[in-house]
């Protein structure tokens, strides 16, 4: 009988320090996910700005400025679908 009271007090301690170590994983993975999401939020914020005087410009001399911006447009999705990753 104390020889399994010995096991199962084992056991519980296991799997407290198993429960420990996963909340710890699970707010760094939040963390990363907000940080992540800052800085992605942030690009599409600043890709919006620079979209707005674009939408005036003549074709001939936004063209290479529209593939950097969808460049950055792709780059928000790849940061979004990180984040949904992460949680």
């Amino acid at each position: 009988m104390s020889d399994e009271k010995s096991q199962l007090d084992e056991l519980i301690a296991s799997l407290k320090q198993q429960r420990d170590q996963l909340a710890v994983q699970i707010e760094l993975g939040k963390a990363e996910a907000k940080e992540e999401w800052d800085k992605v939020t942030a690009k599409l914020d600043q890709l919006s700005k620079d979209y707005e005087p674009l939408k005036e410009a003549v074709e001939t001399s936004a063209t290479g400025v529209f593939e950097a911006m969808k460049l950055v447009a792709n780059e928000v999705q790849d940061g979004f679908q990180r984040v949904r990753k992460s949680l």
